[in-house]
């Protein structure tokens, strides 16, 4: 049986994935599919996703502000300056996930990101990714969890044009859970309180 909205600690229906804990709880009904916009703030998603990748969301969110401490707050200027010496202090830095190649790909992305605003101006990379935004009315509100998909075209296109941009780690799978958590989608439940 597909997993359907279940009450919340206040009895309203939510995804179920979103009242498993408090972490979940606040980042479903506050965050999760709203719009974001800015560079650094999508920088941050993206790179948040990147680093998900074979773990629990759960993980990253609870390590979120040390991402953004070690991460400079996610200005991509700062992080780009990244050397071998910094990639060294990350990969000592508890308060984030420590692989080697995720740490990389952030740095790469930021000098990506740089390379992008240079080229394009600044909020390039939030035109970029809202750009493949899909029509809001093209797809119906999914039931259940499972009617909601990995990837879909638009992340397939986008994980292609960042991939020509220089970005890396940014598969479809990653660029679709990057268009939710940054609201290019909504694909909170049909009977979710927080669609």
């Amino acid at each position: 049986m597909a997993a359907e909205s279940v009450a919340g600690p206040d009895g309203r229906l939510r995804c179920p994935w979103g009242v498993s804990t408090p972490d979940y709880l606040a980042y479903h009904d506050d965050e999760w599919g709203r719009p974001v916009h800015g560079d650094a703030a999508l920088f941050e998603r993206l790179t948040l996703e990147g680093f998900q990748s074979g773990l629990s969301w759960l993980t990253i969110l609870r390590k979120r502000e040390g991402f953004r401490t070690a991460f400079a707050q996610f200005d991509a200027a700062t992080v780009a300056g990244y050397d071998d010496a910094d990639i060294e202090r990350l990969m000592q830095d508890t308060g984030i996930i420590r692989n080697r190649a995720k740490i990389t790909a952030a740095i790469t992305n930021a000098t990506a990101l740089v390379a992008l605003r240079d080229a394009e101006g600044d909020g390039a990379l939030d035109r970029l990714i809202w750009s493949f935004a899909p029509d809001p009315d093209g797809r119906a509100a999914p039931a259940t969890l499972a009617d909601v998909p990995a990837t879909t075209p638009e992340s397939v296109a986008l994980a292609k044009a960042l991939k020509k941009r220089g970005f890396v780690f940014v598969g479809p799978t990653t660029a679709y859970a990057t268009m939710q958590a940054a609201g290019l989608v909504n694909d909170h439940l049909a009977s979710c309180v927080a669609r």
